[in-house]
């Protein structure tokens, strides 16, 4: 069954969002996690040598002063990044609250521990890396949430 939304909007009643601005702003900060995911995961599968020696890019190193290079780490990295974009692509395509849990679980798990390593792992680095790895970090643990929090929203006023 099909219910009209105030903008003339279709939607079905099994949980679809219609796209009122905190759907929209859900929608772009999934997206965003899943452009980001791409960028990194593509970059270690494709070129993982690469990715260990420069990234995140613009003259900048964050890996290589933490270890040797693991062509197998590297790759399973990518692997991990480009799964939660696909989290992040299902979640800002469908934009329902088992689609924005599912995959804010999914980046938390993912980004919480990664977040407190770095955390606890700040000598290799400079002020300015450091702050620059943390905020980075901690970026998507906040997008996840507050996507989620805004698809929750949104879904409560259908």
């Amino acid at each position: 069954m099909s219910v009209q939304t105030p903008q003339g909007r279709a939607y079905r009643q099994t949980g679809e969002v219609p796209d009122p601005p905190a759907s929209a702003t859900a929608r772009a900060l999934f997206s965003v996690l899943a452009g980001v995911a791409v960028w990194i995961g593509g970059w270690a599968e494709v070129a993982p040598r690469s990715f260990y020696l420069s990234f995140p890019g613009f003259g900048r190193n964050w890996i290589a002063p933490l270890g040797p290079y693991n062509e197998h780490l590297v790759r399973d990295l990518g692997g991990l990044n480009l799964g939660l974009a696909a989290a992040a692509v299902v979640a800002a395509v469908a934009l329902t609250r088992s689609a924005a849990i599912c995959a804010a679980a999914a980046w938390l798990v993912y980004s919480v521990p990664h977040l407190v390593f770095h955390a606890f792992h700040t000598e290799p680095f400079t002020g300015i890396d450091n702050a620059a790895t943390l905020a980075s970090l901690v970026a998507p643990v906040v997008a996840s949430l507050a996507a989620t929090v805004l698809v929750w929203h949104a879904s409560r006023r259908l």
